[in-house]
């Protein structure tokens, strides 16, 4: 258990001890389905951790230049690459940096695939396809929805598939379980397995929640074990994020002021909603702050209130077991994912440190960052 007294306020903390559960947990799924389960970058990166992953996984998916290059300098692997849209200027770093690419439409494979194909023909490329089904409720969030801009559908694929398309890659899910799984396999199934003989892979993204306390890692074991039955040839892959480091850290916060404003007080932290826990405004997502309870279920109620000018970064209310003081410590649960890679610096707010709890009951800090971090995104 992290000593809360140490960490320096603000800072990103992640629990080795947690990390290493889920990385277990994702390992046996892998060995026992037979299939192969990588890291997307997307949900998180941070590279000085990556030894310990490397001893649980081998590989890792990039959605743009600069991951394909993290994955190969600091995982030590090239990426499966997937981007919307490449462009001329990144796609020649971007080969060099990937073992797969999987291509967003036709109109990108047949503007890239001949540069694959004449620089690169040890890659193996795929495409995006569109199962034109998903269980995400979120609009912000769901790739399948009405005019999304991810990926085909079965009606846009030619009855033979052209030179170098050897997989599929589909993404539906947003933290979900293995029955939402189970349904949407059923309309890949019956819209894309007239192509599945003429496939060597098959991607199916991420969004798989499977580090969960209610998710049924059985359950997800056998649908993988009998999709693999029926396609004997084909090698699968699923990329999620979240799971990776789902509940294996906090950010840990100060309270700065209190104010109050028609009968309404609040919290003024350290921290920023905007900045440092964009789905808080976003989704929006609630985390769970440890040693309150979201509502007014005591005397002592407040607003958590962000240190920015943004007047909507806030997010409330939340009643304590006693009165806040300034320089109490406020920890949000659950924030490695999801939340260093989407950072910013508006205002010039200080970042959060980001640090590693060991599992001898050290405190290692990654990275504090300064004054010069904030000027040089300026230049």
């Amino acid at each position: 258990m992290i000593d809360i007294s140490i960490i320096p306020s603000p800072c990103y903390v992640m629990e080795e001890e947690l990390l290493r559960k889920n990385l277990s947990l994702i390992k046996s799924v892998k060995e026992k389905a037979g299939v192969e389960i990588i890291l997307a970058f997307k949900s998180f990166a941070l590279w000085k951790s990556f030894p310990i992953f490397k001893e649980y996984i081998e590989n890792c998916t990039a959605s743009s230049l600069f991951e394909a290059q993290l994955a190969s300098e600091e995982f030590k692997s090239k990426a499966h690459t997937y981007s919307p849209a490449y462009t001329e200027q990144d796609f020649p770093a971007i080969m060099a940096c990937s073992s797969h690419i999987t291509f967003n439409s036709w109109s990108q494979y047949e503007r890239f695939y001949p540069q694959v194909q004449t620089c690169h023909p040890e890659i193996s490329c795929g495409l995006r396809i569109n199962p034109e089904y998903s269980e995400v409720e979120t609009e912000l969030y769901n790739p399948c929805a009405p005019g999304t801009r991810f990926g085909v559908t079965c009606g846009q694929l030619p009855a033979i598939l052209p030179e170098g398309i050897q997989g599929f890659h589909c993404h539906t899910h947003c933290e979900s379980d293995s029955y939402a799984f189970e349904r949407t396999l059923a309309h890949v199934e019956k819209a894309f397995s007239p192509w599945f003989g003429q496939l060597r892979w098959i991607n199916f993204g991420g969004g798989h929640l499977l580090t969960r306390k209610d998710y049924d890692v059985a359950h997800l074991i056998r649908l993988l074990r009998s999709f693999k039955a029926r396609h004997p040839h084909l090698h699968v892959i699923l990329e999620p994020g979240s799971a990776f480091t789902w509940q294996t850290g906090v950010l840990v916060s100060s309270v700065v002021d209190i104010v109050e404003n028609k009968g309404i007080r609040t919290a003024i932290l350290d921290v920023s909603f905007t900045c440092h826990m964009p789905d808080c405004l976003e989704m929006p997502y609630q985390p769970a702050v440890r040693e309150a309870e979201m509502g007014e279920h005591t005397p002592y109620v407040y607003r958590l209130g962000g240190n920015s000018c943004l007047s909507g970064d806030y997010m409330g209310v939340w009643s304590f077991r006693q009165p806040l003081h300034v320089g109490d410590k406020i920890v949000f649960e659950d924030m490695i994912h999801y939340t260093t890679v989407k950072t910013n610096m508006f205002n010039g707010i200080r970042h959060p440190a980001i640090a590693l709890w060991t599992q001898d009951n050290r405190l290692q800090l990654y990275r504090e960052f300064t004054y010069e971090d904030y000027r040089d995104r300026m230049c």
